[in-house]
């Protein structure tokens, strides 16, 4: 595989419903093209509900060659909560991250951004972790509904995911194959 295409960052983020969507899309395409991709779940473990905790996407992923996960949470939502458990296990999550480094094609770290918005780290965190990443290896960021323009800076894509509309905004719960 000619990995001398890849060494980008991508940022997915916004207040819209797609930002790990985006990012598995692109793990997808990149598997069929025989590259590795492995992701790295932050803040998404979530709800003690085994449906959503180990949701369908991954399910299907892992099946395909090239493809690995390892999730990182408390067992339940952390988006709105932040607390030392949270706190440490982004510190772990991290800490994983930069494990990985060199060891596959593209590294997916998903809700990571937003860690800043929660305040688990800074911007400064984050960036480092950018500018630690091997030069030939993919790094593609998500999460967060607020704009980080020093991060950006570091991208190479940086795609915003806009709501106009969203059926939880009327009271209607996700659905399991579409939303998870």
């Amino acid at each position: 595989m000619d990995t001398s295409l890849l060494g980008q960052v991508s940022i997915f983020w916004g207040n819209g419903k797609g930002k790990t969507t985006a990012a598995l899309g692109t793990a997808l395409r990149a598997l069929g093209n025989g590259y590795t991709v492995h992701l790295v779940q932050s803040m998404k473990n979530g709800a003690g509900d085994p449906e959503i905790a180990y949701p369908g996407e991954l399910n299907g992923l892992a099946q395909l060659a090239g493809f690995s996960y390892k999730r990182f949470g408390s067992g339940e939502w952390i988006i709105g909560k932040p607390n030392n458990e949270a706190k440490n296990s982004f510190d772990e999550a991290c800490a994983y991250v930069r494990s990985c480094f060199g060891k596959y094609d593209i590294i997916i770290a998903d809700e990571f951004l937003y860690a800043i918005q929660l305040g688990l780290c800074t911007e400064a965190d984050i960036q480092q972790l950018i500018k630690e990443k091997p030069f030939n290896q993919e790094f593609i960021l998500t999460g967060s509904h607020i704009a980080y323009p020093s991060l950006f800076a570091l991208a190479d894509l940086v795609t915003e995911i806009k709501k106009i509309k969203h059926p939880y905004d009327q009271g209607k719960i996700a659905r399991k194959g579409i939303e998870y």
